[in-house]
Formats: structure tokens, C-alpha cells, sequence
């Protein structure tokens, strides 16, 4: 069929509240310009994120009904188990509240100060809990990730060269190299299956673990599948099996691709490390056959797993998706090519060149979506990335100033998406005008989530 249709129907609707501008203007002054304090009810489009807030199967709600809560050796974790082993294969499996618990678990089981983590390009938390360890988070990027404007199939991939150095030039202090699947930070991008083997062959000839940080590992296999001639007839779960068969061990988001509102989980295949993880969850998570879950959680993981390795789902997911970057970047907007599998991400250096680093175009891009148009969506840039220095307090700024479009699955229309469309081209049609932003209070880590700002 020439023509791509949501490959669901809608079951149940959920009213949104349309704003004026000068209420929108009275939100975004209360929340000090950050529109992660906008209450959600004053957000017409919510584009801030696809983790936990997709809308759930039917499936899913049917198996939250036989959600059992007991507190030790529930049979949902039993399910929940099982549909994680029979697709990431690891041995050992953690339940999380969701993945940057995973993140903090692992870090702290593994890392010390003065060691370094390698990866294609770590995501915020990623890269906090890492920090907050003591370790150095280290971006290593293909080389083709550096023109954001040029089309390349795997530009999420790792730098392979750049892997092998930092491990021979840091003997014993790297304690594991990490891929984000796809690489959230890097655009959306996919990684090839190439790509992950010969990391894990690098890796694992120096003694160093690699792990997948796996959030969206189910559109990544769709781009394998998709992008990879040698894929193209093979089932996206046999295509995922393969990539976590190079690993050693992964961090999951279940509010990505496990098509769930809540919940993670940490893998290894080492005895050990598991029995250390399991003492640290049990110390601020819970006890490991629950892990700060329900178990109705539990088993709307255990199905949304499956249901994201459906190719007419993951069909739609990347074009609907790339349906929106089209039709932005055919209006003239400065976009990462190609599309990515959960988001688009507008270069807003490029779109605002009036505005410098030190006024924040990405900040002042999201503010500005929202102002207009009552669109909400995140920075990915120097407010996220950059950081003041401790000793002399000047500011240190991203390479790239992005700004994310992220599509909650299975949850907007096509004529809402349009209407995105529409918002974005407007605001592109008037970009001189678009504002600086500046940052009046901030805390120490993590600064983008409670930052207050105020015009320039």
C-alpha cells in the first residue's frame, strides 16, 4: 500500500485545552521561561518527550488487570522476565522504576572517580549519573554525525577509530563503553548493525564490557531492517536479538519502546555484577522481583515490548515522523537529516543566526513554539549540555543548538501534526524576531528540568 495509516484505531479520547496567546504569555513568565514547569493542561501539542506518554493497546490494559501485586515472587515479573529475556537474551534482569535508575545502579556499581565511559552520544541523565560517579562521560560521534544538514542512513553510529583509542589510552579505567540506541542525543539517528559488532570486537579484545543503552532499541531495528539491504526480510525482534547478542549488558527505558507509562530495567550476563545491582535495588528500588514497579506495570512492559517490534507499527512510527520533517524542511527549516525514528530536531543555530550561544536559540526557539502556537518541546543544546565552570563561572556551550519535536507514540492525528507543521513554518516565516533568553537561577546538575529564565 503506497499510503501509510496508523495501523490502530482510536479506542478512547482525551480532551486538550486550546490557549490564547496572552495566557500562553502568563504560563511562560510564571515558569520562568522553562517550559518544562507549564502546567500540562496549558499545552495544546506536547512534543517535550515520547517517554511515558504514549497511549497504551488494548493488550496492554487487559494484561494490567491481572497485575499481581504481590511483594516477592509475583508471576508478572515471571512474564515480564520472560519477554525481556526472549528478546535482549541477557541472563540477568532488574526491574527499575524507570531507565535512569538503571543508569544510577549501574554507575554505581561499576564506576569509579577518574574513569572514563565512552559512547556514541550520551543523554543527559546518562551522562549525570556517570558524572555524579566521578567518571568523565565521553562523546564519541561518527564523523558523519558532524553535518547535521547531510543525509547519511547510520549517523548515529560510534566513532570506531575514536573507541579503540580512548580504550588503549585509558588501560583499567573503562570500566565499560556504552551505544545509545538510537542516539537520542545525536539526532535519533540509528546505528548499524556493523557498527555494534565491530564495537563489541573492539571492546571485548581489550577486556572492556560493552552496553546498549537500549531505550529505542525497536526503531532502531526497524532502521537496520529499513536502511540494510542484508536486513531487509528479517523480523525487527530476530534484527534486535542480534544486536544484543554483541553486548554484555543494556539499560532500558520501558516509557520509549516498551510502549509503557512507567518502568525500566537493567541487564548483565555477569554473576557478579548482578548479585551487586540486585543489593543496591533492593536498597533504594525495591526487592528484585519488583523493583519500584507495580505489577501491572510489570505487565504492560511485558507486552509493549512485543507489540514495538511490529513492522507495520514501526512503518508508520518513522513515517509519520518523517512526515513532519518533510514538510518543515520543504518550508526552508533548518532540520537533522535524515528524520529520526521518535522526533525531529530543528538546527536552531542555524534557523536563529541573529541570536548567539550565550542567548540560548534553542531555549528561545522552544519558547517561542510555545508562545504561538501553544507547541511544547525541549532544548537540546547548551542549556542542556553546557555547564558554567566551577572555578571562574563562565559559561561552556554545546557544539550543536537542536531543538527536539519528540512524537509520543500512538498518540497524535495527522491533522495534529499538521497543525505542527503549520506552527513551525510560521515561526520560521518571522525567526528575526524570535528572542533571546537568558539563565537567572539554575542548579548544579541537570539544569534544563528546573532552570529559570528571562528574555533578553
Amino acid at each position: 500500500m503506497p499510503r501509510i495509516i496508523e495501523p490502530f484505531r482510536i479506542k478512547m479520547v482525551e480532551p486538550i485545552r486550546i490557549t490564547s496567546r496572552e495566557e500562553r504569555e502568563r504560563y511562560l513568565a510564571e515558569a520562568g521561561y522553562n517550559l518544562f514547569c507549564v502546567p500540562s493542561d496549558a499545552i495544546l501539542i506536547d512534543l517535550l518527550t515520547d517517554s511515558g506518554t504514549g497511549a497504551m493497546s488494548a493488550g496492554q490494559w487487559a494484561a494490567m488487570m491481572r497485575g499481581d501485586e504481590s511483594y516477592a515472587g509475583s508471576p508478572s515479573f515471571r512474564r515480564f522476565k520472560h519477554a525481556v529475556q526472549d528478546i535482549f537474551g541477557f541472563r540477568h534482569v532488574i526491574p527499575t522504576h524507570q531507565g535512569r535508575a538503571a543508569e544510577r545502579i549501574l554507575a554505581a556499581t561499576l564506576v569509579r572517580p577518574g574513569d572514563v565511559v565512552p559512547n556514541n552520544t550520551h543523554f543527559d541523565t546518562t551522562r549525570a549519573n556517570l558524572e555524579a560517579a566521578g567518571a568523565v562521560a565521553l562523546d564519541l560521534p561518527c564523523s558523519e554525525a558532524q553535518d547535521l544538514s547531510a543525509p547519511h542512513p547510520f549517523k548515529g553510529n560510534i566513532d570506531l577509530e575514536a573507541l579503540a583509542r580512548v580504550l588503549d589510552e585509558n588501560p583499567g579505567r573503562v570500566p565499560f563503553a556504552m551505544i545509545t540506541v538510537t542516539n537520542n542525543g545525536g539526532g535519533g539517528q540509528p546505528v548499524s548493525m556493523e557498527n555494534i559488532r565491530t564495537a563489541s570486537e573492539i571492546c571485548h579484545a581489550r577486556g572492556v564490557p560493552l552496553y546498549i543503552d537500549a531505550c529505542r532499541f525497536a526503531e532502531n531495528a526497524y532502521f537496520i531492517h529499513a536502511r540494510s539491504p542484508e536486513y531487509a526480510g528479517t523480523p525487527l525482534i530476530e534484527i534486535a536479538r542480534e544486536m544484543f547478542s554483541y553486548a554484555d549488558g543494556c539499560t532500558m527505558s520501558a516509557k520509549k519502546d516498551g510502549m509503557a507509562n512507567i518502568g525500566g530495567f537493567l541487564c548483565t550476563n555477569d554473576n557478579a555484577v548482578a548479585q551487586q545491582e540486585q543489593a543496591l535495588l533492593i536498597l533504594t528500588e525495591g526487592f528484585p522481583t519488583y523493583g519500584g514497579l507495580a505489577g501491572r506495570d510489570l505487565e504492560a512492559i511485558a507486552v509493549g515490548l512485543y507489540e514495538a517490534l511490529d513492522l507495520h507499527y514501526q512503518r508508520y512510527r518513522a513515517s509519520s515522523t518523517g512526515y513532519l520533517g518533510e514538510h518543515i524542511a520543504a518550508a526552508g527549516v533548518p532540520i537533522v537529516q535524515p528524520p529520526g525514528g521518535h522526533a525531529i530536531y530543528i538546527d536552531a543555530a542555524a534557523m536563529l543566526p541573529h541570536l548567539p550561544k550565550a542567548q540560548y536559540p534553542g531555549q528561545a526557539l522552544v519558547v517561542e513554539l510555545y508562545r504561538h502556537g501553544g507547541i511544547r518541546s525541549v532544548e537540546i543544546g547548551s542549556v542542556m549540555f553546557g555547564r558554567p565552570d566551577p572555578e571562574t563561572g563562565e559559561e561552556t556551550f554545546a557544539d550543536n543548538e537542536l531543538v527536539r519535536l519528540a512524537i509520543p507514540r500512538r498518540v497524535y492525528t495527522k491533522s495534529q501534526i499538521d497543525y505542527v507543521v503549520d506552527v513551525v513554518k510560521e515561526v520560521y516565516e518571522r525567526r528575526a524576531e524570535v528572542r533571546g533568553v537568558r539563565i537567572v537561577e539554575q542548579p548544579p546538575m541537570l539544569r534544563h528540568f528546573t532552570a529559570v529564565f528571562e528574555p533578553v
